[in-house]
C-alpha cells in the first residue's frame, strides 16, 4: 500500500491534535514542528473539517480541534478525506484475456485491500496516540 504525501500530513496533523484533544491548534504549529508547507497543510486540514474530523475557528484564539472524540477517528475516514476513497488504481480482472493468471490475481489483490480497508478501521487515534 502507497500512501500520498498529503495523507502522510493528515494523518501527522490529526495525531498531533489527538494528543492535545481538548485544545485549539494553529495549523502553523504543526506546519513548523514537522516542516510541512504551511499552505498544503492548510489545504488538507480544511478536507479535514469538510470531513467532519476536524472544525476550525477562526480568530487570535482559533486554529482546528478535533470534531468528534479521538476514540472515534480512525486512519481510515482520515485517508479517505483526504484522497477520496480506498480502492485499487488498477483492475487486474480486467486483462483477464491477455494474461491467464489475471483473474485469481485479481483475487489476490481484493482480499489484500478488504484486509487493509479492516486494519484501517479498527486503527483508532486513541490508540495510536497512548501508545507513544
Amino acid at each position: 500500500m502507497i500512501l500520498s504525501r498529503s495523507i502522510g500530513y493528515g494523518l501527522i496533523a490529526v495525531a498531533y491534535m489527538a494528543k492535545r484533544s481538548d485544545a485549539w491548534t494553529q495549523g502553523e504549529i504543526i506546519s513548523k514542528e514537522y516542516d510541512i508547507p504551511i499552505e498544503y497543510l492548510l489545504k488538507i486540514m480544511n478536507q479535514l473539517v469538510r470531513a467532519g474530523i476536524l472544525r476550525s475557528k477562526r480568530g487570535p484564539s482559533g486554529g482546528y480541534s478535533l470534531a468528534k472524540p479521538v476514540k472515534d477517528i480512525n486512519m481510515l475516514e482520515v485517508i479517505e478525506a483526504v484522497d477520496g476513497p480506498f480502492h485499487r488504481s488498477f483492475d487486474l480482472a480486467s486483462q483477464a484475456k491477455k494474461c491467464r493468471f489475471s483473474a485469481r490475481m485479481d483475487q489476490v489483490c481484493s482480499k489484500a485491500s478488504e484486509q487493509a480497508i479492516a486494519i484501517l478501521k479498527k486503527a483508532k487515534f486513541s490508540d495510536l496516540v497512548s501508545k507513544g
